[in-house]
């Protein structure tokens, strides 16, 4: 599978889920070449959105705990 196939593929996924999980940030904070990055070695889109989401998860769970302290 091309490169830029998997990339599209996670971007595709990250709009659809925009307000899930921290989609959001990779939607309005990413470029290719972070997305690119971070799928290195995946041969599928189900395994690019995957190593994406691990990291998704793990940002929104840093946003969230930093907004807790907000009040």
């Amino acid at each position: 599978m091309i490169k830029q196939d998997l990339i599209q593929a996670v971007r595709d996924h990250a709009m659809l889920n925009y307000e899930k999980s921290g989609w959001d940030i990779l939607v309005e904070c990413w470029d290719d070449s972070d997305i690119s990055d971070e799928i290195e070695g995946a041969k599928t889109k189900a395994q690019a959105i995957a190593k994406c989401k691990k990291i998704m998860r793990l940002l929104n769970d840093h946003r969230c705990e930093v907004q807790s302290t907000a009040f």
